[in-house]
């Protein structure tokens, strides 16, 4: 795995300029934007994306044939690209939200409570992004993964959606709710919420190996 791993970070540099223009426009939201949790969900959305890259060049040009000729499982190469994710997904959203306490600091604002909730928020919803989108890339590849991953979103928005007009018919407020929570309540549920898509992720992974098993190459 680690020499995947190796790989997969050399890909990686040869998109600086990517990255540069994404850390300048990060930049340039922390000091002109009063909502500073954006960069956090930026940054850490935009590089947890770059692990569907990373497949989709092993899979161009017949790379995966080649790939497999080598001493890798096809369930070493499916965690990898998990720890791949975790690892750029995880790391930009500690990295930015460091960047964003400093950036409050610097201005002379306070790290409210809320802002901490806000950033943290964020890292259950990574998981699950890598939790829906790595099957679906590994199933269908490049172009079909993509839209295969537009029609789960879709879904999903769809479901909330409708969950959110069913709450607002029965008079269900979730966010007096949420707002009326205590400090350690919400600690809690976002607890539960990161451990629930944990699991997902464990799921995902599940899928994910049976997947690659019975691809042929």
């Amino acid at each position: 795995m680690t020499g995947l791993l190796i790989k997969d970070f050399k890909l990686l540099r040869i998109q600086k300029t990517f990255f540069l223009l994404i850390v300048f426009i990060s930049v340039a939201q922390l000091a002109f934007s009063d909502d500073p949790t954006f960069v956090v969900g930026y940054m850490s959305f935009v590089m947890t994306l770059f692990t569907l890259s990373s497949i989709s060049y092993d899979e161009f040009d017949n790379g995966n044939a080649f790939l497999f000729s080598l001493p890798i499982t096809r369930r070493g190469y499916v965690r990898e690209k998990y720890v791949f994710g975790i690892i750029l997904g995880g790391g930009s959203w500690a990295l930015s939200s460091i960047a964003v306490a400093i950036s409050q600091l610097v201005k002379s604002n306070a790290l409210t409570i809320d802002l901490f909730v806000a950033v943290f928020v964020i890292l259950p919803l990574i998981i699950i992004v890598l939790a829906i989108m790595l099957p679906f890339q590994l199933k269908f590849g490049g172009e079909k993964g993509r839209i295969a991953i537009i029609g789960t979103v879709g879904i999903i928005f769809i479901l909330c959606f409708l969950i959110a007009k069913i709450a607002q018919a029965s008079n269900i407020d979730f966010i007096a709710f949420l707002n009326n929570l205590p400090t350690l309540g919400i600690g809690t549920l976002l607890f539960i919420v990161f451990i629930l898509s944990t699991l997902l992720l464990l799921l995902s992974y599940k899928i994910s190996v049976a997947i690659m098993n019975k691809k042929e190459f």
